[in-house]
């Protein structure tokens, strides 16, 4: 891995952090103000997973996002 992709992947690790600190911040608030969701972040992972020859699905790539099956987040902080 190249130092700017090691970066890159920090930084992500760093926004699902704050994601996962901020579960009062619904999805839709999201798309309104951002144009992306927690969703769309589990759809790029699927992809980025694909483009590197690793097969993921958006389970998955969810759960890796949401910090916990989809599922469960949904029932505990989806208004």
């Amino acid at each position: 891995m190249s130092n700017s992709e090691a970066i890159e992947a920090a930084a992500f690790r760093r926004l699902l952090q704050h994601l996962d600190s901020r579960k009062d911040v619904q999805n839709i608030d999201l798309m309104e103000l951002a144009g992306f969701c927690r969703n769309c972040l589990a759809k790029w992972y699927m992809a980025a997973a694909e483009e590197a020859g690793q097969e993921i699905d958006y389970d998955a790539a969810r759960e890796r996002v949401y910090g916990m099956p989809y599922s469960e987040w949904k029932e505990k902080y989806q208004k």
